[in-house]
C-alpha cells in the first residue's frame, strides 16, 4: 500500500512503491536545478552566442556543446552537495575560514553579485526600450520591481517561485527557439560546427567568453542552497539515493532546455544575421532580426530578452542572499536586499554607459569570480571528510578538475586580451 503523503513532503513522496507513485515522485522533485539554469540563459549569454553566430556562422557551436556538458557536472555536483550534507557550499566554506578570510571571500562574493545585477538589468531595460521604446533607466527600475515581485513568490514558498521560473524559462525557450525555426538551416553547416576549430584569434577570444560566461558562480552557490532546503526531511540512504539520483535527472533536463536555447540563439544569428552590419550589439541585432526575419521574430526575441532579464535578476538577487547568509550568518529580507543591490545597474544606465559595453564588463567581472566558486566546490564534493560515502569517485573527481582547469584557462585568456586589449 502506498505512503500517502503530505503537500511538500519529498521524503513521503519518495517512499511510494508503486511505479505511478515513483513517477509521480522524481516530477514532484524537479525544480531547483531549473531555477539555476537561468544562469545559463540570461542577457549575456544573448550577447556571446548572438556575436558568435553574427560573425563565425556554426563555426563556434561545438562550443556551446562543451560548455553544456560542463555545466551538467558542475551543477549536479552543487546540488548533491547540498543534499549530501544538508548545507549550502557558502555555510560549508564560511565554517572552514577564519572571519578575514570569510570577509575577503564575501566582498569578492558581493562584486559578482553586483556585476550580475547589472547584466541582468540592463538586458531587461534594453527588451522594454526595443518593445515598448522605454527609456534604459526607467526600464531599469521596471525590471527591478518585477524582480521583486518575483522574489515576493519565494517567501510564500520556494515551490511557487521554482514554477514561476519554469514558466519564464519557456517563454524564453519560445522567444528564441521561434527565431531559429523560422529560417532554413543548412544541415552540413550545422553538423560542421560540431567539428573542434577555430578561424584566427578573434574566434578563440569569442570562444573562451563564451564558455566563461556559461559556468556562473552565483548559479554554483545557489543550487547547492536549493536542494538543501527542499530536501531536509529524510536523510536515510536509501532516501538519499533516490534524491541524488532524482537531481540527476533535474540537472540534465533542465540544462538540456538552456543549452536548446543558446545553441537557438547562435542559430538564429548565423542563419539570419551572418554579414549584417550593426549586430555587434543587442539593439542591432534585434533590427538585424526584423529586417530578416519580420517584426513578429523581432518581438519574440525582445520578449525571450525581457523574460531573460526578469529571471535571472531573480536568481541573482536570491544567490546573493544565500552567500551572505552563509559566510556572513546575516539574514537580510531578499526584498530589501534587491531594493539595494539594482542601484549600481541604474546608476549604470543613468550614467549613459553604452548598454553592451556593460554587459561585457559584467561577464569579465564574473569570470574573475568562477575559480572561487569552483575550485571549493570540487574539492568539498571529492572529499571523505565531507561527502562520506557519496563523496565523488576517481573518475568524477578528474573530470571535474579538468573542467575547472578549462574554464578557468579560457578566462584568464579572455581577461588578457581584454586587459591588454589584444
Amino acid at each position: 500500500m502506498a505512503v500517502r503523503a503530505k503537500r511538500g513532503d519529498d521524503a513521503s513522496v519518495a517512499r511510494d512503491a508503486r511505479p505511478a507513485g515513483r513517477r509521480l515522485a522524481r516530477l514532484a522533485l524537479l525544480g531547483p536545478a531549473f531555477v539555476a539554469s537561468i544562469a545559463y540563459v540570461d542577457p549575456g549569454n544573448v550577447a556571446a552566442n548572438v556575436t558568435a553566430g553574427a560573425r563565425h556562422g556554426f563555426l563556434l557551436l561545438w562550443v556551446l556543446v562543451l560548455a553544456n556538458l560542463m555545466a551538467m557536472l558542475i551543477q549536479y555536483q552543487s546540488a548533491k552537495l547540498g543534499i549530501v550534507t544538508g548545507r549550502s557550499l557558502p555555510e560549508l566554506l564560511g565554517e572552514r575560514m577564519r572571519r578575514p578570510a570569510r570577509l575577503a571571500f564575501w566582498a569578492q562574493a558581493e562584486i559578482v553579485a553586483a556585476a550580475t545585477d547589472v547584466a541582468e538589468v540592463v538586458g531587461g531595460a534594453i527588451a522594454l526600450n526595443l518593445l515598448f521604446g522605454v527609456p534604459l533607466v526607467a526600464g531599469g527600475v521596471v525590471i527591478g520591481c518585477a524582480g521583486m515581485a518575483l522574489l515576493a513568490l519565494q517567501t510564500r514558498g520556494q515551490r511557487r517561485f521554482e514554477f514561476a521560473v519554469m514558466g519564464l524559462l519557456a517563454v524564453i525557450a519560445v522567444g528564441f527557439v521561434a527565431g531559429s525555426a523560422a529560417a532554413p538551416i543548412d544541415g552540413a553547416a550545422l553538423a560542421g560546427g560540431l567539428v573542434p576549430r577555430f578561424d584566427g584569434a578573434g574566434s578563440v577570444v569569442l570562444a573562451a567568453s563564451m564558455l566563461g560566461a556559461t559556468v556562473m558562480p552565483h548559479a554554483i552557490y545557489l543550487h547547492s542552497s536549493l536542494t538543501r532546503d527542499r530536501h531536509r526531511a529524510d536523510k536515510s540512504q536509501r532516501h538519499r539515493r533516490a534524491l541524488l539520483a532524482a537531481n540527476r535527472v533535474d540537472v540534465v533536463v533542465a540544462l538540456a532546455i538552456a543549452g536548446v536555447v543558446n545553441v537557438a540563439m547562435l542559430v538564429l544569428a548565423a542563419t539570419s544575421l551572418a554579414g549584417a552590419l550593426g549586430t555587434d550589439t543587442i539593439a542591432g541585432a534585434h533590427a538585424a532580426i526584423v529586417g530578416a526575419l519580420g517584426p513578429a521574430i523581432g518581438v519574440a526575441f525582445a520578449v525571450g530578452l525581457l523574460a531573460s532579464g526578469l529571471a535571472s535578476s531573480s536568481v541573482g538577487s536570491y544567490a546573493g542572499a544565500v552567500v551572505m547568509g552563509g559566510l556572513l550568518k546575516l539574514r537580510v529580507p531578499l526584498l530589501l536586499r534587491r531594493a539595494i543591490t539594482i542601484l549600481p545597474a541604474i546608476v549604470v544606465l543613468a550614467l549613459g554607459v553604452d548598454p553592451t559595453w556593460a554587459l561585457v564588463i559584467s561577464q569579465v567581472v564574473l569570470s574573475v569570480g568562477i575559480p572561487f566558486a569552483l575550485v571549493p566546490l570540487i574539492r568539498l564534493t571529492g572529499s571523505r571528510e565531507v561527502m562520506g560515502e557519496s563523496r565523488d569517485g576517481a573518475i568524477t573527481r578528474v573530470a571535474a578538475a579538468v573542467v575547472a582547469a578549462a574554464v578557468i584557462v579560457l578566462n584568464g585568456v579572455l581577461l588578457g586580451v581584454w586587459a591588454f586589449g589584444g
